[in-house]
């Protein structure tokens, strides 16, 4: 059933400008924008500045706001007794909340403001534009699965050039060094950081929503950490992961907290760098992001991940689940970051997917195993371009690890965000995927292959499978002959008794022992591809 952690999220941006009085407000008012395909929350605001407005004016400004706020005290008095017909926060109309500096490009802040105060809002001369809050969810599905397959299919996909086969749907090719080095901020509902997958590499960044628990009580977040650089179900699995929830335990937030969030990886991400080229931290090559949030069009969510991006963090983010067209959708649009769309074992666009040219690559992101909440072992296997945008996230990291320094003193990648990216699309495989619209980009992302040379990695370039039109209208599932499964299973035996036995006695026959793993490899190969097509034929009917 679809992942029912319905979110609300809502953005803002800080700054200043100087105290003015009433006579310095220009006739010509900033316009109130309004995010598309998406619900409002009522009275709560972004507000951007011009360019010209200066960091250091932003107190003087802030306390212009608190004084003619606070001068409106009755009429917000009597309209905060409506509050319970939008619970999502006990701050309605409160006032200035946050207030944001991302990397000097976005500046600007976030409040509940009544009717009166937006009017002198809008109408002070700093103001660039206002624009609504509005609701914003994750990009997932939930199913309730119990039981644990032998391992992610999306990672052994993303390391193989052709569609999974017997021999390789469940076989990941990887460097050992993936992710060596590089923090990736989580900016979701949070991470099971005592999770045994993580190895203690995973790290409580910050809390932003007020009064709320350093724990993930959802477990969307801890899901996508998993896959980002979980030992077992991670792309990168020696990345540092750092929580940074912007999202409540019972799974609702406001688009003020998500901005704050960004606003703090960026903050960690200059700290760190500047540690790094200082020699005060060795071995650090960069930073990366993963945000599976999404909801309508909103100019603001855009321009924070954007300056972002500026600021040297390589980030993706969810395509969206609504099978339409991603550019009316953010974080999607923003077009700094890598936008995500996800694909199923059978190497379709997922039914549920967003595309168009907003989307730059496809990842797995359908029946995705990964860690969960609960406990320090649990897992679930849940789908939504939720998941796949941790598996680009993840190849961020690992080939951010991979590119070379040029400067011994510390590791540093010198690779920006801009060129990783084209290098990520460069090497994709092309023409992979059916049921991808003609106006969207074709490209399954690949990580090299198990190679730990980036630049041989970025020289192999793209990939592109040939197929004939029959091949792209009909589905086909293909099972192993008899002797490749014995060739298979022979193989794998003759592996596995040189590592336990070592010529010592056996327990039943070789023959035995064959036709044992032989029905059980068959086994499971079906039961995942009888599983797939029930779900395909589901889908169909809905």
């Amino acid at each position: 059933m679809r992942y029912a952690a319905s979110l609300s999220l809502l953005a803002a941006l800080a700054s200043a400008s100087p105290v003015v009085n009433i006579g310095t407000i220009h006739k010509d008012a900033a316009p109130v924008l309004s995010s598309s395909n998406a619900k409002e929350v009522p009275n709560s605001y972004m507000v951007v500045f011009k360019k010209h407005v200066k960091p250091e004016h932003a107190e003087n400004h802030h306390a212009w706001v608190k004084g003619i706020h606070a001068a409106s005290q009755q009429e917000r008095m009597e309209l905060r007794k409506k509050r319970s017909e939008f619970p999502l926060t006990s701050e309605i109309f409160g006032g200035l909340k946050h207030t944001y500096n991302i990397a000097g490009s976005l500046l600007g802040y976030s409040g509940h403001f009544d009717d009166e105060t937006l009017e002198q809002l809008r109408r002070h001369p700093d103001v660039d534009y206002i624009e609504k809050d509005s609701e914003v969810h994750t990009m997932g599905d939930k199913e309730d699965y119990e039981t644990e397959k032998n391992a992610p299919w999306g990672l052994a996909r993303i390391s193989h050039r052709d569609s999974l086969g017997f021999g390789t749907w469940n076989k990941y090719l990887y460097s050992a060094d993936g992710g060596e080095g590089v923090d990736v901020y989580v900016i979701d509902t949070g991470t099971n950081v005592k999770h045994v997958d993580f190895g203690g590499r995973a790290h409580w960044g910050k809390t932003i929503p007020a009064n709320d628990a350093d724990e993930d009580g959802n477990g969307h977040g801890t899901h996508c950490s998993g896959t980002v650089g979980g030992k077992k179900y991670g792309v990168a699995k020696k990345a540092n992961i750092y929580a940074v929830k912007v999202l409540r335990s019972n799974g609702s937030g406001t688009m003020s907290d998500v901005v704050k969030g960004v606003e703090y990886a960026a903050q960690q991400h200059t700290e760190a760098l500047k540690a790094a080229k200082d020699g005060k931290k060795k071995g650090w090559k960069g930073s990366a992001a993963n945000m599976s949030l999404g909801g309508g069009k909103s100019t603001t969510l855009d321009l924070a991940v954007n300056a972002a991006v500026e600021a040297g963090i390589h980030f993706a983010v969810a395509a969206g689940n609504d099978n339409a067209d991603s550019c009316n959708y953010s974080p999607a649009a923003a077009a700094n970051a890598v936008t995500v769309g996800a694909s199923t074992l059978m190497d379709e666009r997922a039914y549920f997917s967003n595309f168009g040219k907003c989307n730059d690559i496809f990842a797995p992101g359908y029946n995705i195993l990964s860690t969960w909440i609960g406990s320090e072992h649990a897992t679930n296997t849940i789908s939504g371009t939720s998941m796949a945008s941790p598996h680009i996230a993840g190849l961020l990291a690992y080939l951010l690890s991979l590119q070379p320094s040029k400067d011994s003193a510390y590791a540093v990648a010198d690779i920006t965000p801009k060129k990783l990216k084209a290098n990520l699309i460069s090497i994709g495989t092309v023409g992979a995927l059916s049921d991808v619209p003609s106006n969207t980009e074709n490209i399954l992302a690949w990580n090299g292959g198990g190679s730990s040379n980036f630049t041989e990695i970025i020289n192999k370039g793209g990939y592109t499978v040939k197929k004939s039109v029959e091949e792209e209208d009909t589905v086909t599932i293909t099972i192993p002959s008899l002797s490749e499964a014995e060739a298979a299973a022979e193989a794998e035996w003759e592996s596995f008794t040189h590592k336990v036995t070592k010529g010592g006695a056996r327990v039943g026959s070789k023959l035995e022992q064959l036709e044992a793993k032989l029905e059980n490899l068959v086994t499971e190969e079906m039961e995942a591809i009888m599983e797939e097509v029930e779900q395909r034929l589901n889908a169909a009917r809905e």
